[in-house]
Protein backbone atom coordinates (compact mmCIF):
# COMPACT_ATOMS: atom_id res chain seq x y z
CA UNK A 1 0.00 0.00 0.00
CA UNK A 2 1.31 3.45 -0.87
CA UNK A 3 1.84 5.82 2.01
CA UNK A 4 -0.89 8.39 2.41
CA UNK A 5 0.24 11.99 2.18
CA UNK A 6 -0.97 14.63 4.61
CA UNK A 7 -0.50 18.39 4.33
CA UNK A 8 0.00 19.74 7.86
CA UNK A 9 -0.63 23.51 8.08
CA UNK A 10 0.89 24.60 11.40
CA UNK A 11 3.21 27.43 12.46
CA UNK A 12 4.35 25.99 15.81
CA UNK A 13 7.61 24.12 15.18
CA UNK A 14 7.31 21.95 18.31
CA UNK A 15 3.86 20.74 17.23
CA UNK A 16 5.13 20.11 13.70
CA UNK A 17 8.11 18.13 14.96
CA UNK A 18 6.18 15.96 17.42
CA UNK A 19 3.13 15.21 15.29
CA UNK A 20 5.09 14.72 12.04
CA UNK A 21 7.36 12.17 13.70
CA UNK A 22 4.43 10.21 15.11
CA UNK A 23 2.50 10.28 11.83
CA UNK A 24 5.55 9.13 9.85
CA UNK A 25 5.91 6.18 12.21
CA UNK A 26 2.29 5.29 11.38
CA UNK A 27 3.09 5.30 7.66
CA UNK A 28 1.98 8.80 6.65
CA UNK A 29 4.07 11.07 4.43
CA UNK A 30 3.92 14.54 5.99
CA UNK A 31 4.45 17.84 4.18
CA UNK A 32 4.36 21.00 6.27
CA UNK A 33 3.08 24.47 5.44
CA UNK A 34 3.98 27.07 8.12
CA UNK A 35 1.34 29.61 7.01
CA UNK A 36 -2.19 29.63 5.64
CA UNK A 37 -0.90 31.13 2.38
CA UNK A 38 1.61 28.28 1.99
CA UNK A 39 -1.11 25.77 2.81
CA UNK A 40 -3.40 27.12 0.07
CA UNK A 41 -0.55 27.17 -2.47
CA UNK A 42 0.55 23.62 -1.64
CA UNK A 43 -3.04 22.30 -1.74
CA UNK A 44 -3.41 23.85 -5.21
CA UNK A 45 -0.19 22.35 -6.53
CA UNK A 46 -0.45 18.80 -5.22
CA UNK A 47 -3.16 16.30 -4.43
CA UNK A 48 -3.07 15.23 -0.76
CA UNK A 49 -5.05 12.49 0.96
CA UNK A 50 -5.78 14.79 3.89
CA UNK A 51 -5.11 18.30 5.19
CA UNK A 52 -4.52 18.96 8.91
CA UNK A 53 -5.32 22.65 9.37
CA UNK A 54 -4.36 24.56 12.50
CA UNK A 55 -6.87 27.39 12.90
CA UNK A 56 -4.67 29.99 14.58
CA UNK A 57 -2.05 30.91 11.99
CA UNK A 58 -0.24 34.15 11.22
CA UNK A 59 -1.56 36.03 8.16
CA UNK A 60 -4.41 34.05 6.62
CA UNK A 61 -5.76 31.98 9.51
CA UNK A 62 -6.94 28.40 9.22
CA UNK A 63 -10.60 29.36 8.74
CA UNK A 64 -9.74 31.63 5.80
CA UNK A 65 -7.29 29.12 4.30
CA UNK A 66 -9.94 26.39 4.51
CA UNK A 67 -12.50 28.64 2.83
CA UNK A 68 -10.09 29.61 0.03
CA UNK A 69 -9.17 25.95 -0.58
CA UNK A 70 -12.87 25.10 -0.89
CA UNK A 71 -13.55 28.12 -3.15
CA UNK A 72 -10.84 26.81 -5.47
CA UNK A 73 -12.79 23.57 -5.80
CA UNK A 74 -10.28 21.45 -3.88
CA UNK A 75 -12.18 18.61 -2.20
CA UNK A 76 -9.36 17.11 -0.10
CA UNK A 77 -10.72 16.26 3.38
CA UNK A 78 -9.71 18.91 5.94
CA UNK A 79 -9.37 18.19 9.65
CA UNK A 80 -9.28 21.46 11.59
CA UNK A 81 -7.17 21.64 14.76
CA UNK A 82 -7.49 24.22 17.52
CA UNK A 83 -6.68 24.68 21.18
CA UNK A 84 -9.96 26.62 21.39
CA UNK A 85 -12.48 23.80 21.20
CA UNK A 86 -15.52 25.98 21.89
CA UNK A 87 -18.61 25.09 19.90
CA UNK A 88 -18.49 28.37 17.94
CA UNK A 89 -14.95 27.58 16.74
CA UNK A 90 -16.03 24.09 15.69
CA UNK A 91 -19.08 25.47 13.86
CA UNK A 92 -16.96 28.16 12.16
CA UNK A 93 -14.43 25.58 10.98
CA UNK A 94 -17.12 23.28 9.62
CA UNK A 95 -18.96 26.10 7.88
CA UNK A 96 -15.66 27.25 6.31
CA UNK A 97 -15.47 23.80 4.71
CA UNK A 98 -13.60 21.57 7.17
CA UNK A 99 -14.83 17.97 7.32
CA UNK A 100 -14.04 17.44 10.99
CA UNK A 101 -12.48 19.12 14.02
CA UNK A 102 -10.09 17.99 16.74
CA UNK A 103 -8.85 19.84 19.80
CA UNK A 104 -5.26 20.54 20.81
CA UNK A 105 -3.25 19.31 22.57
CA UNK A 106 -3.84 16.41 20.23
CA UNK A 107 -4.92 13.02 21.54
CA UNK A 108 -2.93 10.99 19.01
CA UNK A 109 -5.15 7.90 19.05
CA UNK A 110 -8.29 9.98 18.52
CA UNK A 111 -6.58 12.05 15.79
CA UNK A 112 -5.47 8.91 13.91
CA UNK A 113 -8.99 7.53 14.09
CA UNK A 114 -10.45 10.75 12.66
CA UNK A 115 -7.73 10.85 9.98
CA UNK A 116 -8.37 7.29 8.85
CA UNK A 117 -12.14 7.93 8.67
CA UNK A 118 -11.58 11.01 6.49
CA UNK A 119 -8.91 9.34 4.39
CA UNK A 120 -11.09 6.36 3.40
Amino acid sequence: MMAKCVLYVEDNEDNVYMLSRRLKRKGWDVEVAPTGEDGVRMAENKSYDLILMDLSLPGIDGWQATQIIREKGILTPILALSAHAMQEHIDQALSAGANDFDSKPVDFTRLLSKMSKLGE
